[in-house]
């Protein structure tokens, strides 16, 4: 080996500890900032599962875009490998010449990965951002030649200049993926990621199932607040438990939540992207002046800024932004990187409603009536069932066991929804079911209290419905609301409310589908009808075939809207913004209401009395707007 051959060796062994003196010190660095959030259970073992986690449910979601999925196996993969053996052959000071072969064929596939990122950001969509992230390609691309011209050039050919100009490379590279990283540089969501996966702020999404949940179900349940211990939601960065703050930091920056977003779509002043960043800002401490991505509308950067120990509204993110929020987890489903955006706002939104009352437009009166009489419009209790008065419904009774209990929600004050109500009824009539209602003894479940940050007033509401349900007998219930449906399903079980709980949607294709009930050709066949999904029927149950099914059932033919399924548009009703009424540039159900006219559809099917509500609200020439229930009623054979 040549004196040129063996100096370069070494250089590459000294340049390979420094990087990795430079990120032992830039992770220490980074997780002091982690470790300034509140506690949180860790889960040492989470570290095992990162491969499984990592290749199976991430890639699960990077998947749905092909060219980014085989773009990052390509680039990701290639330097893993390239660099594994690196830390082998020269780590160790092997120096073996089949090693660098292998190191040669990963920085290849490597180098293939680069020029597709390199290509996406020639033209890149909207949704990414600029700035240090349009070097980023040229910076990976700078360390796969050099580890290629490691293996490739031979010993007897290493000079003076062409060794300075392999370390020049392998430096540059080693500096991007270590110490550039470790400050915030593009690649800080690598190695933030990794560990985000293993000691994810909710371990149960690795899981199929959690305590109480059907099968399937997504775990999309917010966590109960320790009200009688003092937690009363975040107000400042540091009162984010540690492994959040850690989430954030592994954000991607790849714009997929924006683009998904109802509101930013709409012109409110929310990008679910800007937001995660502006919390690493307050994390760290600094403005949001070197964002390189799109602000939030309506507000110029450079306007806001924050501290780990200073309140994060209004000097980090305006309350605007806050109360934007559908709760739509739209910007969660996108996530490739696994992020609970939802969470975060949920939590600074019971800072501001239990530690200052600070909730906008109606809110403040919506949650007095909740309080106050049970009903979030302030209604008397007693006739939430009037509209059932001639249809001989069943009031349920502490002595007499039923099989199916229905709970409506605060729909049943609503008069239009109550037409879909009485559709539910003359079905379950129609096939026998064995079933009652609570009448006056319904109360809200709680769900618009806990979406606006109320969480006392939410744990109160659901524990005086969870001790009226325990007064009566019954197998199952089933409600037409997905609101009702979450909570009950979901959500209660953490304060000891276990029931099972079906969408009137899915009972109703399980009727059928059992001959319990005989259907006639539909009169109005011949129209073309699409689905709206409801987000907390889609995104927060997993629940999109039942409705398809039930319309498949009844020969209806389904012209499907761009965004559909576990994928579909929000209509612009959940987390409390009709109350909160945010202003953009245009409403979000309008926006809805134009995919529907994309596919020509005569009929829009809804499922939820919130999507009847804002779709059916949409000013001007529009599709007629239908419950699936009403169009069973209408196709019973009599």
């Amino acid at each position: 080996m040549s004196a040129a051959a063996s100096s370069l060796n070494l250089a590459i062994t000294f340049l390979f500890w420094l990087a990795v003196a430079g990120l032992a010190t830039g992770m220490l660095r980074r997780a002091a900032l982690w470790r300034a959030g509140r506690e949180a259970p860790i889960a040492w073992l989470g570290l095992l599962a990162v491969p499984k986690r990592y290749f199976v449910d991430l890639h699960h979601v990077v998947a749905r875009d092909p060219y980014i999925a085989r773009t990052h196996i390509a680039t990701a993969g290639g330097a893993i490998a390239a660099m594994a053996l690196v830390a082998v052959n020269y780590g160790l000071m092997l120096y073996a010449s089949f090693l660098n072969t292998a190191i040669a064929l990963f920085a290849l596939v490597m180098l293939v990965g680069v020029l597709f990122v390199w290509h996406r950001r020639r033209t890149p969509p909207a949704r990414l951002s600029r700035g240090v992230w349009m070097r980023l390609p040229w910076m990976l691309a700078a360390f796969a030649i050099g580890l290629l011209a490691l293996g490739l050039i031979p010993l007897q050919f290493v000079s003076g200049l062409s060794a300075l100009v392999v370390v020049a490379l392998l430096g540059l590279g080693a500096w991007t993926l270590t110490v550039g990283a470790t400050r915030g540089g593009p690649m800080k969501h690598a190695l933030a990621g990794l560990l985000h996966l293993a000691f994810h702020p909710r371990p149960e999404r690795f899981r199929k199932t959690e305590a109480g949940a059907e099968a399937g179900t997504p775990t999309t349940a917010l966590k109960p607040l320790k009200l009688e211990q003092g937690e009363l939601g975040v107000g400042k960065p540091v009162e984010f438990r540690w492994n959040q703050l850690l989430s954030f930091d592994a954000c991607v920056q790849c714009g997929k939540c924006e683009a998904a977003c109802p509101a930013f779509a709409a012109g409110q002043p929310l990008n679910p992207k800007k937001l995660i960043q502006d919390m690493v800002t307050g994390m760290a401490g600094g403005s949001d002046a070197s964002f390189a991505g799109s602000p939030y509308p309506g507000m110029p950067l450079g306007a806001h800024q924050g501290q780990p120990q200073a309140p994060i509204l209004p000097g980090l993110i305006s309350p605007e932004t806050l109360w934007s929020c559908t709760t739509c987890r739209a910007c969660v489903q996108e996530c490739p990187m696994l992020i609970e955006h939802v969470d975060a706002i949920v939590d600074m939104r019971r800072h501001q409603t239990l530690q200052f009352g600070a909730v906008p437009g109606k809110g403040p009166e919506v949650l007095a009536n909740l309080r106050e009489t049970g009903s979030a419009g302030g209604f008397d209790l007693g006739v939430r069932y009037h509209w059932a008065i001639d249809l001989d419904v069943r009031q349920i009774s502490a002595g007499q066991a039923v099989d199916v209990l229905l709970v409506v929600g605060e729909g049943g004050f609503d008069m239009r929804y109550q037409r879909t109500l009485r559709a539910l009824v003359k079905v379950l009539q129609a096939a026998n079911v064995d079933f009652a209602v609570l009448g006056a003894l319904e109360t809200d479940t709680g769900d618009v209290a806990r979406r606006l940050g109320d969480e006392a007033t939410f744990q109160n509401m659901a524990q005086q419905m969870i001790a009226q349900l325990s007064a009566f007998t019954f197998k199952r219930i089933v409600t037409a609301d997905p609101h009702v449906m979450h909570c009950l399903r979901n959500e209660y079980p953490a304060l000891g409310g276990h029931y099972q709980v079906f969408h009137h949607a899915a009972f109703m294709a399980g009727l059928v589908s059992a001959g319990k009930i005989k259907l006639r050709a539909a009169a109005d066949k011949e129209q073309r009808f699409t689905y709206h999904d409801p987000c907390y029927l889609g995104r927060y149950n997993g629940e999109i075939e039942a409705p398809r099914e039930l319309l498949k059932l009844m020969d209806l033919s389904l012209h499907e809207m761009e965004r559909n399924g576990m994928r579909g548009r929000c209509c612009g009703g959940g987390g409390g913004a009709p109350l909160t009424d945010i202003p953009g540039k245009q409403r979000i159900p309008d926006i809805r209401i134009h995919d529907a006219r994309a596919v020509r559809a005569d009929t829009v099917v809804v499922a939820c009395p919130n999507c009847t509500a804002m779709l059916e609200g949409v000013v001007g020439p529009r599709p007629e707007i239908r419950d699936i229930a009403e169009l069973l009623a209408s196709a019973l054979e009599t």
